[in-house]
């Protein structure tokens, strides 16, 4: 959200964080559809015409469900995008091996998305991407909770090592969870100095950009003027504390109910 603002400060932005419910990173398939679903539905209410799933669990488990089959029946003038796509798109670029390591969620790694992306886009390239995809353990729930530096960073070394020793020929690391972006100094200084490291805030705002400018019949119907409003379905000053710690100044943010 902080980079899409930075590199889009002439439209209107409502977020959504179900806080209640987070992370979706260990819960079922079905579960996952369930609440994004009933989110993205809120976020439509609201008056949006686009929504931006800014969670890989939700990208990959619930994105193209959405695409197919509940949005052509109910809102078909507008759009649902992911995040996975958009950064797999220019993942050529990330590496010179061609040996990507992805650190996720659970869900995330077990639906393959990232490996089904690459799959798609080695045709046609001489260098073909080869995605190798790691749980990133307790790291969420240790971001979540503010545990102490010395558990995550033991945490981070744990998820780091298991990754790496998979593949040698590994030179770049994506965040394939909106959380690690979050502590990607910390992962930088355990990941090998000839390793990238690579989340995708500023990936994915670039992309939304460019997605809007090749799609006029979306683009015409954003407001044009700055307008930032936060909303959370937790009823907890610490999750909001953490909202505003993360976009980086003082918001302020609502709290939301609706039915799942």
């Amino acid at each position: 959200m902080r980079e899409v603002v930075r590199l889009m400060p002439n439209r209107e932005y409502v977020y959504l964080g179900d806080n209640l419910r987070a992370p979706y990173g260990n819960r079922t398939q079905k579960k996952i559809f369930a609440y994004t679903l009933a989110g993205v539905e809120w976020l439509f209410q609201q008056g949006a015409e686009l929504v931006v799933l800014a969670c890989n669990t939700a990208s990959a488990n619930a994105l193209r469900k959405i695409q197919r089959t509940w949005l052509p029946r109910n809102y078909p003038g507008k759009r649902v995008l992911g995040i996975i796509i958009p950064t797999m798109e220019g993942a050529h670029q990330f590496s010179q091996s061609g040996h990507i390591g992805v650190l996720a969620t659970v869900a995330t790694v077990a639906s393959k998305a990232f490996e089904k992306e690459a799959k798609k886009r080695a045709v046609g390239r001489r260098k073909k991407i080869r995605i190798i995809s790691q749980s990133g353990g307790k790291l969420v729930e240790l971001i979540e909770h503010a545990q102490d530096a010395k558990k995550l960073r033991g945490e981070i070394k744990t998820v780091v090592r298991q990754l790496l020793i998979k593949d040698q020929l590994i030179d770049a690391v994506i965040l394939g969870c909106t959380h690690y972006a979050l502590i990607k100094k910390q992962i930088k200084k355990i990941v090998p100095k000839n390793i990238s490291v690579i989340d995708q805030g500023e990936i994915v705002a670039i992309k939304l950009a460019d997605y809007l400018k090749r799609h006029a019949e979306i683009r015409k119907r954003l407001s044009r003027q700055l307008a930032v409003c936060f909303y959370t379905t937790a009823q907890s000053d610490e999750v909001k504390k953490k909202m505003a710690q993360f976009y980086g100044e003082k918001i302020s943010i609502a709290t939301v109910a609706y039915k799942i």
